[in-house]
This record gives structure tokens, sequence and C-alpha cells, in this order.
């Protein structure tokens, strides 16, 4: 397709946009369903690979944070070389990254391959959603970005289903391999049905200083997030070593508040570089100005504190299920698949409910069912009840979900012209990855921080056992993320972890799910409170987009 085509669109609708759609879509679904697809994988991955708890955040969260550090430059670079361009060499990465995935033999390659996979999907995703919002117009636009939400969430809710299955019945490799039959059907259909569109021209210069800026702010404190249970909050628990270099032994302060302050510097910093580009009427790679509409700023407050509350669910729930229920990889893809379940049946739906009460009404309404479901599955997993009680929660969550994703998207972008579409679907894009990232960290660091409390509690009626041997068994438990209780679950008598147990094991054991079933509901009751302020931010739009309308 030519630049031609681009103009024309922003004139009249491009006849092929529903099949540009499909694909746009199902480039969104690869790169969406490999940041859930993990989650049921990691106990079989940490078991696999001797991942720790601190390689287990990593895995998840390096796709998340590069994924989140390069977006804005992403969307920017699909403004100006093109966005079927920008997003044809997103798959391309993904796939490559995926096929490096696949055959790691340790933490160290995996996190790197999950890096790639990150840089693939930051070009992928900013593309979709501005060439979405260029294709369509007027009631088509509304259906497309409702068909974008559904497909988001009902992806990440389905996620863990066939993470589940690949797991079970193949190998966790497996879910990095499906990604090449998929990217290359992605690829086929870029080449015939998408077209090239483009945003604004640009201003003079390259924001070199914006990206720079952003990436190591971003970085530095999702690191110091993830990182904080194994170095220390603030004293220095064990000693930091990158490429030879090590943490002062003289220092008993921890890096983590260090990696923190400076990250929040360097953000402060891209803040004010970003003002002073557009002051000097330089390219700035995130756009301030947008923030002056009412809906896009609390639209983002809304769309990151949500993406935190869902991905440290994500996170923490398959552990749980695995760890602590003892089941299956499958069993815990289906039950997980309650979210998908409900995420579709309303993402399908939400066009028409708001029809009657508007898209904003949908959202708050979305998000108040989220809330509710959350609340009630922290007080589930904290009584270690029953699969279906978790089920029943899981689709009442998911039923949200799928409500306020669906429309959530559009709202936020309603009012940013089409010519800034790119910038604003990056900077939307940011927020929810920059959330997903710290969503992952911040789950991680609860769960750890909750078991140094309510593990060794929960073992010590265990009286009889050597203190020695049981606190073997505590230590791996925490290090392990809960992964050593099925591997203790299934030891024979004569193993050296269970011999010293004696007639105390299955009090041990029954110890050490307990404690981590109330870790888990600890930090998935942290999930709730940020999806609580994402309700306050949702009832905030509302306002805003009611006061524009008047």
């Amino acid at each position: 397709m030519s630049e031609a085509t681009s103009a024309a669109t922003a004139a009249q609708p491009f006849p092929g946009r529903w099949k540009a759609l499909a694909v746009l879509v199902a480039g969104l679904s690869l790169i969406i369903l490999d940041g859930t697809i993990v989650g049921v994988a990691l106990p079989t991955m940490i078991s696999a690979l001797n991942l720790n708890l601190t390689d287990a955040q990593w895995v998840n969260a390096i796709y998340n944070v590069i994924f989140a550090a390069l977006l804005l430059g992403a969307g920017r670079l699909g403004d100006r070389v093109g966005r079927r361009t920008t997003f044809a060499a997103g798959v391309v990465l993904f796939v490559a990254g995926s096929l490096l995935a696949a055959p790691a033999s340790g933490p160290g390659s995996l996190i790197a391959s999950r890096a790639v996979q990150g840089v693939g999907g930051a070009l992928v995703l900013p593309c979709t959603l501005s060439s979405v919002n260029s294709l369509f117009q007027g009631k088509d636009r509304a259906a497309a970005f409702g068909i974008w939400g559904a497909v988001m969430s009902g992806m990440a809710a389905l996620g863990p289903l066939l993470g589940g299955v690949l797991t079970e019945y193949a190998s966790w490799r497996w879910i990095f391999w499906v990604n090449l039959p998929l990217g290359l059907l992605a690829l086929v259909g870029i080449a015939a049905w998408v077209p090239q569109t483009r945003g604004k021209p640009a201003e003079k210069g390259v924001d070199v200083g914006g990206v720079l800026t952003s990436a190591i702010g971003f970085g530095l404190l999702v690191f110091g997030l993830i990182e904080a249970t194994t170095l220390g909050w603030w004293d220095k628990k064990q000693t930091f070593k990158v490429f030879g270099w090590e943490w002062p032994s003289g220092w008993s302060m921890s890096p983590v508040p260090w990696a923190i302050a400076i990250g929040l510097v360097f953000i402060g910093l891209f803040v004010v570089w970003e003002h002073h580009r557009a002051k000097v009427g330089r390219d700035a790679l995130l756009d301030l100005t947008l923030f002056r509409v009412g809906t896009f700023s609390w639209g983002n407050l809304t769309a990151a504190t949500v993406a935190i509350g869902e991905f440290s669910l994500t996170f923490v729930l398959p552990l749980f299920l695995v760890n602590s229920l003892g089941l299956s990889t499958v069993r815990t893809g289906v039950v997980l698949a309650a979210m998908a379940l409900g995420s579709f049946l309303s993402g399908a739906s939400a066009r028409h409910l708001a029809a009657r009460m508007g898209a904003t009404g949908v959202v708050v309404l979305g998000l108040s069912l989220e809330v509710i479901g959350v609340g009630l599955l922290a007080w589930v997993v904290g009584a270690q009840g029953s699969t279906w009680l978790t089920v029943l929660t899981l689709v009442v969550y998911g039923i949200g979900l799928g409500l306020a994703s669906a429309q959530l998207t559009s709202t936020v972008l309603h009012d940013i012209p089409a010519d800034q579409s790119g910038a604003g679907s990056a900077t939307q894009s940011t927020v929810r990855q920059l959330g997903s990232a710290l969503g992952a960290a911040i789950a991680g660091s609860a769960l750890g921080s909750a078991m140094n409390h309510t593990i060794p509690d929960a073992v010590t009626s265990a009286s009889r056992v050597p203190a020695r041997a049981l606190d073997t068994l505590v230590r791996a438990t925490e290090n392990s993320a809960g992964s050593a209780i099925p591997g203790l679950r299934n030891a024979p008598p004569t193993s050296p972890f269970i011999r010293p147990l004696g007639e105390s094991r299955d009090a041990v054991i029954g110890g050490l799910e307990t404690g981590f079933a109330h870790a888990a509901a600890w930090s998935i009751g942290l999930s709730s409170l940020f999806l609580i302020i994402g309700l306050l931010g949702a009832i905030m739009v509302r306002h805003q987009a009611r006061k524009q309308v008047s």
C-alpha cells in the first residue's frame, strides 16, 4: 500500500479495513498471549531450569520492562517510517526471540530471549492500536476498538489455558515454539491486507535523550522492585553482582533504594526533557500536551493501576493453584480460563451495553466487578477454598475485565486527534505495559515479603522436626516461590528432605501449603487495592467525558 492510501484513509474508510483489523488483532494476540502464557508454565520452568524467585520474576517482568521502555519510541517510529513496516519488523523480532527462548538451558539465556521478545512486542502493540485509530471512523471505530479491547483482555486471560495444555502434554518449551507458525501467518496477512499508514510529520531531530531517560528510569524502577526480595529493601541481604562487578562489600545498604531513587530521578528528567523538546519545536517522544485532555490523563491512570492489579494476579494465582492446591498445569489452565470465558462473553456485549449507559459507564461497571471478583478471590485463596469457588470468582472478574478493557481504550483515545493517534496509542500502551511490569514486580515482592512471615508461622506446630531441617524446607519454599512444595509432596520417604520429618511429614507439607496460600492471599489483596484506584480513576474519566459533552 502507498502513502496515498494512508492519506485516503483520513478522508474515507479504507475498503479492506476489516481484513486489516483481523491481521492487526492476530498480531496483538501473539504478543498478549506471551505476556500471560508463561505464568502457568512458570512452576515447571522453575524446576526444570533451577530458577529462584528473582529469576522467576525476571522471566515474567523483563518482557514487560523492555516492552514498556521502548513503546514510546516504537510508536513514534511507526508514525515516521510507517506502521505496517514497524508492525512487520516487530513480528519478526518477536518470533526470533521465541526461537531463542525455546531451547534455553538456564535463567540467563531465557531472560535474554524474553528481552528480545519484548523489543518485538514493543514494535507491534502501538502500531496495531494507532492503525485501528487511523483506518476506522464513526461507528465503525467504536466497534473496531471494542474488538481490539476484547481480544486484548480475552487473549491475556486465555494464555494460561494454552500454557497449561502445552506444558502438560508437550513441554514448557512449546509455549515458545508455537509462536513460529503463528508469526508466519501474521506476516502473510500483513503483506496481503494491512495498509501503510503514518502519523503527522515529525519535527526536526530524533529524541535520543527521551529514549534513554525513559528506558533507564523505568528499567531501574522495575529492577528495584523485583530485586528487593533477594537483595533487601533497605539493609543488604545479598551482594549484588553483574558482569564481574559487585556492590561494595563495605556498604550495609541494599542497592534497591538506590535503583528506585535513581529510576524516579530519570523519569523526572524524562518529563522535563520532553517539555523542553516540545518548547523549542523539536520532535518529542512523549507529547505532554495530550495530558491536557481530561479523559486521556485520567484514563491512563486507570489503565496503569488496572494493569498492575491484573498482572500481579496472573503472576501469583498460577503459583498458588499448582503449589498450594496441587493442581496440574492443565487443570490450572482450565481454572484460569474462567477469566477468558467471562472476558470474551462480556467483551462481545460491551458495545451494545455502551449504547445504553455510555462507554465510560461500562468501564466503571467492569472495574466494579473486577474489584468484587478479586476481593472474593483473596478470601477464597486464603481459606484454601475449593477450585469451584476459585472458578466462580474468576468468572466475575473476567466479566469485569472484558467490559472494562473493551471500552477503556476507545474512551481514552476518543478526544485525541487522528494525526496524534500514534503518540496517543503509544502512550497508553506504554502505561499499560509499565503497569504490567510493575504488577509482576510488586506481586513477587509482596509474595516474598509475606512468605517470610506466613510460612514459618504455619510450620511451627511441627515441634518434633529438627529446627535445622525445618528451616531448610522453609527457605527452599520461599526461594522457589512455593515450587518446592510439589516436589516435597511427591518425594519418596527416603528423600534427604523427607526423612527427617518422620511422622510429621504431612503436617509440615500441609503447613507449607497453608503458609503459601496465606502469602498468596495477601498478594492478591494488594492487587484489589490497585484495582480500586483504577475504579476511582474510571469514575473521573466518566466525569471528564460528561464535561466534554456539556
